[in-house]
């Protein structure tokens, strides 16, 4: 099952997929973004992002090699096809992408489950990207304005988790994780293999 966190920047939605894959990192995969945004102090190359450079990333659309792609805050960032596909084959897969890229998956990837991850308050949202440290006012500011049209988009979203308290929004992502393992498509093959077994046993 493929699952797309998404929600405005700073919303905390990134804090919430670390800690569900420490939890659950024998079943669920995180896709790895593409970006051309420069490196922070503490990411890594192929484990938070792809890092490179514009021009490989115009390349990289000009191939069509992403599943969706945005320009945020000056930077661009992209889902490729190859990278879904290959982790996908492995189990549930988990997309940490603005709200651009959610709708971008949507029309491509309809039976993905789409979850937005918001705090309360506009003010808890200008808090946290403060204590970032990496943004300028200026970029605070551009981040807050975009964020209130993001907010208008929950409706577009399967679920909703609302991260005011860290511990109580991660419990909530991951039962919807949880949830989606037990719904009826993710567990066509399995069931399919239970059905043989009951006519199997129905003949015998």
């Amino acid at each position: 099952m493929l699952y797309v966190i998404s929600g405005p920047s700073g919303c905390g939605k990134s804090t919430l997929i670390r800690r569900l894959l420490n939890e659950m990192k024998a079943t669920v995969r995180f896709s790895v973004s593409h970006t051309t945004r420069a490196k922070r102090s503490m990411e890594l190359h192929g484990k938070d992002y792809y890092f490179i450079s514009e021009e490989e990333f115009q390349s990289l659309v000009r191939k069509g090699a992403f599943l969706e792609w945005a320009a945020v805050h000056g930077h661009h960032y992209g889902t490729s096809w190859r990278e879904i596909e290959s982790k996908l084959e492995q189990g549930d897969l988990i997309l940490d992408i603005d709200v651009q890229g959610a709708r971008q998956v949507k029309a491509k990837h309809p039976r993905a489950v789409f979850v937005f991850v918001v705090p309360s308050r506009l003010e808890e949202l200008r808090r946290r990207l403060e204590l970032r440290g990496t943004n300028s006012p200026e970029s605070i500011r551009e981040r807050l304005a975009v964020a209130k049209g993001e907010v208008e988009a929950f409706e577009e979203f399967d679920y909703i988790v609302v991260n005011d308290l860290v511990e109580k929004a991660a419990q909530e992502l991951r039962s919807i994780i949880v949830c989606g393992k037990c719904r009826r498509d993710s567990r066509l093959e399995e069931m399919s293999a239970i059905i043989n077994s009951y006519r199997l046993e129905a003949g015998s």
